[in-house]
């Protein structure tokens, strides 16, 4: 017979804890909000003209992509 759900994860969770892992909960954007779109497209521009007025920070990424291939 199947364990049930509640016996399965609690396992899993003393195998992770046994690893020296435990859990954290994360809280992160909601997507659904209208208002994450516009502010996404903000930080995406803010950090893409930080980009383009940093040039050594571009010859940093590829020389790091070139490392990797």
């Amino acid at each position: 017979m199947r364990e049930n759900t509640t016996v399965r994860v609690q396992k899993h969770r003393t195998t992770l804890r046994s690893m020296g892992m435990r859990p954290i909960q994360i809280w992160v954007p909601d997507t659904r909000l209208p208002s994450f779109a516009a502010e996404s497209k903000r930080q995406s521009l803010l950090a893409a003209a930080a980009d383009v007025k940093d040039q050594s920070l571009m010859g940093f990424l590829d020389d790091a992509l070139a490392d990797i291939l």
